[in-house]
């Protein structure tokens, strides 16, 4: 079969691959969609980061070259001896967490925290951008009739919105700044409309992200024309109640803090550059810092408003096919489009 191998910094390219077979309690799964995430980007022009390379990943012992895509969709074309609960042909979603399920987060429910998390796509055999993979039974969610398969390749990146917007706390009377206006960002958007929460506002430098955003409907400031602190302040009345860096830029991380409220609340869902701030910051004004690291049983949840139209994919989500995946890098590191779409299924290259 055809997949993207990913062999160090700029080396992602289609390549022939041995089929993966499908072992006892697993589902072989033929990709349809696979979403491209800041992630690989980082891994394509900067990595190795998170993909193994200097030893065997403890868990699921992979390490380069690593098979990349861990946001995609497909058909179950195939499964393993046990699994009876799905039939060929199931369109599916997977949830790309490889977890030990033994440390201390996995034993208490939080296995985004597993002391030695892999992702299928970045650190365990396969991902999904390649024809075919393979992965557990347990990381495999049935799509509703209402859910497309383009729908089914972005739960990944929307639960990471919906689990920040959880671990959060927020209530409908919130109001609430998002800083950074990318596909996370407009996860959390979207998460937030879907709780009730109408009072928010995007931070956002590109132009094109904010034009995508105010088509969904989202009320935008520009920081290249705007001081962002007194424009948070102004359109919240005084500070936001609850913040999101979704930048993961330090002026951004400054400007979250400066502009929350007084006893207010900034989540950090960015990986993020190094930060300095004053301890007194949060001292005298009972600020609080959290981070939102991934997701954890959100996407039950997603599917289930995907299916209730909560997530639009107009302006902000574009499809690419798979022989043009080196111009789909390029495209998102230049800012020229949001999230992008390989069309696996359609466009996998011939040898």
């Amino acid at each position: 079969m055809r997949a993207v191998v990913y062999r160090g910094r700029h080396q992602a390219r289609w390549e022939d691959v041995p089929d993966p077979t499908c072992p006892p309690g697993s589902v072989r799964i033929e990709v349809a969609f696979n979403g491209i995430c800041g992630t690989d980007l980082h891994e394509v022009f900067d990595g190795p980061i998170f993909i193994p390379h200097d030893a065997p990943h403890p868990l699921t012992g992979a390490q380069l070259p690593q098979i990349l895509g861990h946001e995609f969709s497909g058909l179950v074309v195939e499964v393993g001896a046990g699994v009876s609960d799905l039939a060929i042909g199931m369109r599916v979603a997977v949830e790309p967490y490889v977890v030990c399920g033994t440390c201390a987060s996995c034993a208490s429910g939080r296995d985004n925290l597993c002391d030695v998390r892999g992702i299928h796509g970045l650190s365990s055999p396969g991902g999904g951008l390649s024809e075919y993979t393979v992965v557990p039974r347990r990381m495999v969610h049935v799509l509703p009739d209402e859910v497309s398969l383009e729908h089914g390749a972005l739960v990944e990146p929307m639960s990471v919105g919906l689990h920040a917007v959880r671990r959060s706390g927020v209530t409908p009377r919130c109001k609430v700044a998002v800083h950074g206006g990318g596909p996370i960002g407009i996860s959390l958007v979207l998460a937030l409309w879907a709780s009730g929460v109408e009072s928010v506002v995007v931070v956002e430098p590109s132009e094109f992200r904010r034009n995508a955003l105010t088509g969904l409907g989202a009320a935008v400031i520009d920081p290249n024309t705007a001081d962002v602190v007194d424009a948070v302040r102004e359109v919240t009345g005084g500070g936001a109640d609850v913040s999101f860096d979704a930048a993961g830029a330090p002026q951004a991380f400054a400007a979250a803090l400066a502009s929350t409220a007084k006893g207010g609340l900034l989540t950090v869902v960015a990986t993020h550059q190094p930060v300095t701030f004053r301890p007194n910051d949060l001292l005298l004004s009972e600020l609080t810092i959290s981070g939102s690291n991934g997701f954890c049983g959100e996407f039950p949840s997603v599917l289930k408003l995907m299916a209730s139209g909560a997530y639009p994919l107009d302006g902000w989500v574009d499809h690419i096919a798979g022989d043009r995946l080196d111009h789909a890098f390029e495209m998102l590191r230049r800012g020229d489009a949001i999230k992008l779409l390989i069309d696996v299924a359609a466009a996998t290259p011939a040898p």
